[in-house]
């Protein structure tokens, strides 16, 4: 909603867009993050193919918690790994796979170590203020 990259007509179309839950959302904001114009771009007398990528974020969720769960499965998370790479890939919007595994695997990382990501950040902010200083 705040991405200036993208121009204000576009942005006002999500932003109404999430107060009705329209089902062309995921469409509009796929678009957008494209750098597509939205209006000119959709066919709203189509229907959505909001079934296709519910069942890619479905898909990608499940391996990305394979991926990153407890225990040594070096095996079974390899084959995960590489079938969601080859789920991205084959999507038909696979930008949009690949931030929904970047946030998953995130948020895991966070629950499984949140004071090791919290001590690295500031490691970095510390190494950047105090770069100057000699």
């Amino acid at each position: 909603m705040n991405d200036t990259s993208i121009d204000p007509q576009s942005r006002a179309v999500i932003r109404y867009a999430m107060e009705i839950n329209d089902p062309w959302l995921a469409e509009l904001v796929r678009r957008a993050d494209a750098g597509e114009p939205v209006f000119e771009t959709v066919d709203f007398s189509q229907t959505p193919d909001t079934l296709e990528q519910d069942v890619s974020d479905k898909r990608v969720r499940a391996l990305a918690d394979i991926i990153c769960r407890d225990g040594d499965e070096p095996e079974r998370k390899s084959a995960a790994l590489l079938v969601l790479m080859s789920s991205i890939e084959d999507s038909m919007y696979p930008r949009s796979l690949a931030n929904t595994a970047k946030q998953l695997a995130f948020a895991r990382c966070g629950e499984l170590n949140l004071f090791g990501m919290v001590e690295a950040q500031v490691a970095t902010v510390e190494h950047e203020l105090l770069a100057n200083v000699d």
